[in-house]
Formats: structure tokens, sequence, C-alpha cells
């Protein structure tokens, strides 16, 4: 075992094997499975590329016979940077094969961000592009290396640099590598934790829970072989590498489409011309979607399922979904670490508008926890805690941090609010970080949120907590609004109208032209407190 990981206890792992949850398998053995059983059938999808499941197996064999000879070992880690293109996806099964951990890395970090996770992750290895949208990321991973003596070679992909190993020297590579033996309860790769608070934190997921996560997820989203994927937000996020995503498709031989951006301008003409059937969104990306859906003439009659998850959205909003794109609405609340729920097909339509439906799995285990620990009951808001077969049991390198992210039994501590409602959907009700404490009454930023959504000229809003000399916090709300921006003193009154206590107006209200987002397209708050009042607020996701 990686040194640093902390393994589910023995009784537990036992558990999930004898529940049939943990088969066994490799993430290495799912490309190879898949190209077996769907050989020339169409896997992947970029631009004008189109790679088949054989013709994608054996390119990561060679990828792995490059790596191993430029000195890549078993449980290596290496860092791997890159957009949405084959490569990624190749690079990954290559490094897996040979027992390597790849640490994935948003495309959007810098300097600060990846130095860190070298030092963090103590890779070894980084993979790169030549350069991404005018950033040239050979001249940061050259500085980065004379800085990090532990990084002994970057592997670059898209261009050809004195000291970087070309990527597209596999060439000259055989088909056929010796590869080692990988234990499927070990660490396969690493995610990072999606806090805005502070640089991320390292998740390990092993071949056992991924596995089983991305088989679930395929089977409650029921893909089967002619679903057309399209990988729209980051692939290197866990909605979209396995939630079902691209995993998820490949145990069922659909096709994975790789989009630049989530902008509806570049996926509106793949989702015609793929004709894709299922993809994932953040609701910021939805309500761009929504927007231009109703002039674009683009045909999307082939998507049939949109995952949305990743932050709170009205009945209003979710109600629209289906009759702007025509497709079926799945709700979602997932994490990097572990726990996703999603509603389900056949669940009550208003289940499906208002709620984030149940675990994927019948072996997860939740907790609505008040804060001393003790379990609440239905329909009361606590904290959310869980546990389960793809569920950490502790992030990596960390100790300090893990004696209080988990329970001594085990459960993780999400540090969401929510609450269960007597049928047993899941209901997100916001982020213990986001309680506001103004002179000492609770205020939930995302209660407030929703009121202000429901007041007319609001498109987009999100409340913060400034610093306060007085009352030790102050609430400031920042509205994008639909059209002519309204009063924010109308808006105060428009909230108190709506019955809703004074002390949680907002004191502050500015209006702004569009709400920072982190690189997954969740509103920033941390750059929102950093802002001061009449700014242009800018963050569309890339």
């Amino acid at each position: 075992m990686l040194e640093g990981f902390t393994p589910w206890p023995q009784e537990f792992a036992e558990r999930y094997r004898a529940q049939g949850c943990w088969s066994g398998e490799t993430l290495g053995a799912v490309l190879r499975q898949a190209a077996e059983r769907y050989g020339d059938r169409t896997a992947l999808v970029h631009d004008d590329r189109r790679i088949g499941y054989r013709d994608l197996d054996a390119w990561a064999d060679r990828l792995a016979a490059l790596f191993q000879r430029h000195g890549v070992h078993s449980d290596d880690r290496v860092l791997v940077q890159l957009p949405n293109i084959p490569e990624f996806v190749a690079i990954t099964f290559a490094l897996l094969r040979i027992g390597a951990k790849p640490v994935f890395c948003l495309i959007a970090h810098r300097e600060t961000e990846v130095g860190h996770l070298v030092r963090l992750s103590g890779a070894t290895h980084y993979v790169l592009p030549d350069t991404h949208r005018e950033f040239s990321h050979r001249d940061m991973g050259e500085r980065i290396r004379a800085t990090h003596d532990q990084l002994r070679t970057l592997f670059l992909v898209g261009g050809r640099a004195d000291g970087f190993v070309s990527i597209e020297d596999t060439d000259q590579e055989p088909y056929q590598t010796r590869l080692p033996d990988t234990d499927p309860a070990d660490v396969a790769f690493f995610l990072l934790s999606g806090g805005t608070t502070a640089l991320p934190k390292l998740i390990p997921r092993t071949h056992d829970d991924y596995v089983y996560q991305s088989l679930r997820a395929a089977e409650v989203c029921e893909l089967n072989d002619r679903d057309v994927y399209l990988a729209a937000l980051p692939i290197e996020f866990n909605f979209a590498w396995g939630c079902p995503g691209v995993i998820g498709t490949f145990h069922t031989g659909g096709t994975v489409v790789l989009a630049d951006t989530p902008n509806p301008m570049d996926c509106f003409p793949l989702i015609e011309r793929e004709r894709v059937t299922v993809t994932a969104l953040v609701p910021s990306l939805v309500a761009v979607w929504l927007e231009v859906a109703e002039w674009a003439s683009w045909n999307l009659s082939s998507l049939r399922l949109l995952q949305v998850g990743g932050a709170r959205m009205t009945r209003e909003f979710t109600a629209s979904i289906r009759p702007t794109l025509g497709c079926e609405l799945q709700q979602v609340f997932g994490m990097a670490e572990g726990l996703l729920c999603f509603s389900r097909p056949d669940d009550p339509a208003e289940s499906v508008l208002t709620t984030q439906g149940k675990p994927i799995s019948d072996a997860d285990e939740i907790v609505i926890a008040d804060a001393d620990g003790t379990a609440l009951a239905p329909g009361e808001v606590g904290e959310l805690l869980t546990r389960g077969p793809y569920t950490l049991r502790g992030y990596y390198a960390a100790p300090e941090h893990n004696r209080v992210a988990f329970t001594a039994d085990g459960f993780y501590r999400t540090g969401d609010l929510a609450r269960l409602t007597r049928d047993g959907d899941l209901v997100i009700e916001g982020r213990i970080k986001d309680m506001i404490i103004r002179g000492g009454d609770k205020v939930n930023a995302g209660e407030v949120e929703e009121h202000l959504l429901g007041c007319p000229g609001v498109r987009a809003v999100a409340v913060v907590g400034m610093p306060d000399p007085f009352l030790g916090e102050r609430t400031c709300a920042f509205v994008v609004p639909t059209a002519a921006a309204p009063n924010p003193a109308e808006l105060k009154q428009a909230m108190h109208a709506r019955g809703v206590a004074a002390y949680k107006i907002p004191d502050d209200i500015e209006i702004v032209v569009e709400l920072p987002l982190t690189p997954l397209g969740k509103v920033d708050k941390k750059a929102l407190v950093r802002t001061r009042a009449g700014a242009s607020i800018t963050g569309v996701p890339s």
C-alpha cells in the first residue's frame, strides 16, 4: 500500500467484497476488457479525431512502454495537467497499467498550485501541454522543475523542446510491454478536493472503489452501448471522469465526446453532430445553456439525460430544464471524496425537481447529525456524514486534518448542511461554512440566496459574510440582474414582503455583471469577499 494512504479497515473491505461492491478489477482492465468486447467501435471523439476502443487500448500500451523507458515506476506519483483531449485518457490508462499514480491537476492551475501539488504528492514526473490558450505550460514546467529537485522528468504533449520527453515518441514503442501486477485495493490515482478556501488536498481513489463507483453510476443512469457521453466539464473532475463520465461510458461500450469548453456555442454543435445522449453540468453553466437554447437552431433532440449538480437550484430553475432542452433532469449531489446521490428516472417528478435523490449504492451509509454528532430525524437540518465502499477513509498524507474530518467510526464529515425527506431523498441546504454569524444570529447564506432568487429581476446571486467591527460579520449579497438592474432597496423590501426575518435581510447588496467561478463552475465566494463595492466581477470558466 502507498505510504500516506488510509485504507478501509479489514472488516469493511471484507464486507464490501462479500456484498459484491469490490470485484477485484483494476481500472487498467476496464479499457482492456472494453477493447476485447467492442473492438473498433468508437471510444473517443475530439474535433476530427475518432479513436476506437482497440486503438485506444494499444495506444495506452505504447505510452506505458514510453513511461517505463523514461524511468516511471510503480507507485511513482505523476502530475497530469492536460485539457479535454484524447491524450489525457490514453496517458492516464498507461500510468494506471504500470502502477504509477496519476495526480489530476486543473489546466487552470499555475505555479502556486502546481508547486503545492508536487510537494504534497511527492510527484517525480509531470505531464503537461506545450501551450494552452496562449499560456506556455512548457515555460512554467521549466520554472517548477528548477525549484523542485524531486521532479525528474517532464513529458510534453503537443510539442518538442530540449529537456522534455515528447509523448509523440511512442510511435517507436512496441505494442506489448511487461506490466506489473496491480493490487486493486491500492491507490489508483488522486483527485483534488474542491474547496476554494485553501490549496487543494489530495483524495486517493483506489481501483476497487472507482471501478465500483463508475459502474454503479452507469447502471443508475441506464447507460448502454448506444449512448454518447459529452465530457463538457473538465475531464480531470470526478463528475466528468467517473459519475459515470468517461469510465462509466467505457464500461458499457458507449462513445465519449470531448468538448474543449462547456460553452453552449461549442457544445451544441457537438450534440447535434455526434447525437449526444448524456452530459453533466453545474447550475451556473445550465443557466447559460438555457439562455442560448431559447434562440439557437442546433438540433438537441438526441439529448436524453442532463446531470446537474454542484450548487443549490430553485424549483423554478429545475422545472425550466426539460421544456427548454427537451431532456430529462437528473439532480446529482456528489463529491470527489466519494458519496454520490442521484435522482432516478422513475422518481416522482416533484422529487426530481426538489431533491438530490438517493445514494447510488445500497452500501452507502448517510447520517444527518447535529453539532454533537447525534442523528437527527427526517426533515431536520444538520451536517451530512457518510461512509461507504467508494468514500475515502482519509486524505492523502494529512493526518492532522483527518482527525477532524472523520468520526471515530469512519464517517466522513462532509461540511454540508442537509436533510432527509420522509421518502429518504437527500436535500442539500448549504455549507456549514456558509453560515454567517451576524451579531450572534446565524444566517444561512443559501437560504438568503434562495429568497433573493425569488425576487423580480434577479438572475443569479451569492451571499457572503464580510468582516464588521460591530456585528462581527455583515451579510453582503452580490446580485446578477436579468436585465435592468433592480434597486437594492426594492430587493430588501421584496424580501420583507416574503416574510423573511429582518436579521436575514442583506446588509449590503451589490449589483454585478457576473459572479466569479471556480474552474468547476461553482461560485467562488472567497473571491467575492475580496471584491469591493462597485467592481465588475468576471470569471466565466474556460
